[in-house]
């Protein structure tokens, strides 16, 4: 059980409002939209601020991997198919049923789906990146507009070299 306070705060994205949760160690949600989660104090802590500042810069084409301490909650195998999805690079998409596979489930897209159905920490955990077979895009807890926004911005940018301070206005 998580006995750390969870504090959130809502930031203004490229996307529009998003909620971001977190303990005083680690990112522990992120929504889509502006709530007040219950159980969380509406008060920024460091990870907040360095949550908001890297999702600014993945936003601005700055950033292609995210550094932050994440911690979601969830099952076994929801945290194993998570961690997976974090390994697909920036600009690329693979399959449920290549997700699946490559948690050594290869019958499991339905249960890929599920996982990341209830993927807490979407953007951090990328489960944009996660398509249909022929690369159909299905399921998005952002919408299936702002899932194909993020793989034309990914894909439009995949080869470009990130440096540091390098953050100008891609537009």
């Amino acid at each position: 059980m998580n006995t750390m306070p969870l504090r959130y705060a809502v930031y203004d994205t490229s996307i529009g409002d998003v909620t971001l949760i977190a303990n005083d160690k680690a990112l522990t949600g992120l929504i889509i939209g502006a709530v007040d989660p219950q159980g969380a104090v509406n008060e920024e802590n460091a990870v907040l601020y360095d949550a908001i500042i890297e999702l600014n810069q993945f936003f601005f084409r700055q950033r292609k991997n995210f550094d932050l301490k994440l911690q979601p909650d969830g099952t076994d195998f929801e945290k194993k198919v998570w961690a997976f999805v974090e390994t697909i690079p920036y600009g690329k998409t693979m399959t449920y049923e290549e997700v699946a596979a490559g948690i050594g489930e290869p019958n499991g897209e339905r249960s890929v789906g599920m996982a990341l159905n209830h993927n807490p920490i979407p953007l951090f955990i990328p489960c944009h990146r996660v398509v249909g077979k022929n690369g159909s895009l299905v399921g998005y807890i952002g919408g299936l507009e702002l899932k194909k926004w993020l793989l034309t911005m990914e894909k439009q940018y995949a080869n470009k070299e990130f440096h540091p301070g390098n953050y100008e206005d891609p537009e």
